[in-house]
């Protein structure tokens, strides 16, 4: 009987410098402060957000990594915080993907150059369905794996193949995609979308499926549209749950037997001066919910204890070393509500 969390996907170092200016092409910014490799992608950031909050689930990482200093980090800090690495192999030739994270000190603006190494070879046969342990299998990030991302005659991409495969075997699915502005998002995540039962997004994501702005032109966003654009990719074959997040909160579409509920939330009232960096707020968000979607609550409860550990996050410049135990997460929430 399959348990706990897997993910599978981008295993990725993040190395983060701040800097006092972002400068034009050619032109100098000083590095002011660079902080220790940590790290970064979907399925690393999530599976240890899961393991810093102490959840009591098995967890469980699928993907490649580079017979390198870096890849060796990974596996160490996977042991550390008990996820199970049986599936995430070295890949001999290849580097450990990197991000260098430029970020402006004064306004907190990231600039990310990402170097893709092994996890341009990640593949379907990577997720050996039969040694998969988790009940949900998270896959991110779509549009950042090169052979998961390539078409497929009957399914339309590789991954739409592997998201088909795991439902078949019983296994529920949720993906994540990276935010990228280009117009690969209806070739290569819509076809997953079928096979999808949890889509977590936030709204320039969910923009670009729907090839709509979520966002107004003054750079507002209104809940209403935002519950709609969720109601939407529902609607293109989600099988149980959309979440759309962003900075000012977030909407929940829930196919629940014959009926559709939906939920909203505000973000928490951080006081000026908590934020300390946005890079794994995001993946915090998406741990919190798949943690409380394991635990079978309800929507509301869902929606915010997501926030409260992408709060979390964005009190260190990290992707997860901001991110505290259930019950400090809980008092968080109780504190900036």
């Amino acid at each position: 009987m399959r348990n706990g969390i897997t993910a599978g996907g981008n295993w990725i170092i993040d190395l983060i410098k701040f800097v006092d200016s972002y400068p034009e092409e050619g032109n100098l910014s000083s590095i002011l402060k660079t902080e220790a490799p940590a790290n970064g992608g979907c399925p690393y950031s999530v599976l240890l957000d899961l393991a810093k909050l102490g959840t009591d689930m098995p967890l469980q990482a699928v993907g490649a990594i580079g017979d390198d200093e870096h890849g060796d980090f990974i596996l160490k800090d996977c042991k550390k915080h008990n996820i199970s690495t049986e599936l995430l192999r070295k890949r001999p030739g290849q580097p450990t993907s990197y991000t260098d994270v430029i970020t402006v000190k004064s306004n907190g603006h990231r600039t990310f150059f990402h170097a893709r190494g092994a996890n341009a070879t990640l593949d379907i046969d990577d997720f050996v369905i039969d040694k998969i342990s988790g009940k949900v299998c998270l896959v991110g990030y779509l549009l950042l794996l090169d052979k998961l991302d390539e078409s497929d005659k009957k399914f339309g991409t590789r991954a739409a193949r592997l998201l088909s495969m795991m439902k078949e075997a019983g296994i529920e699915t949720a993906i994540d995609v990276v935010s990228e502005n280009s117009e690969r998002f209806n070739r290569i995540v819509t076809p997953s979308l079928k096979f999808t039962d949890y889509l977590i997004f936030n709204e320039i994501e969910a923009g670009k499926v729907l090839e709509k702005r979520i966002r107004q032109k003054d750079g507002s966003i209104d809940f209403k549209d935002a519950t709609d654009a969720a109601d939407a990719l529902l609607k293109m074959g989600v099988g149980k749950m959309v979440v759309i997040h962003f900075p000012e909160g977030a909407v929940a579409t829930v196919k629940e037997k014959n009926k559709i509920v939906r939920e909203s939330l505000k973000s928490l009232r951080l006081p000026e001066g908590y934020i300390k960096g946005t890079v794994g707020a995001g993946d915090a968000f998406c741990a919190g919910c798949l943690y409380m979607l394991y635990k079978g609550k309800n929507i509301k409860d869902i929606l915010e204890f997501g926030s409260g550990v992408a709060a979390a996050s964005l009190s260190h410049p990290g992707a997860s070393q901001g991110i505290k135990s259930i019950d400090q997460v809980k008092e968080l929430i109780n504190k900036f509500s």
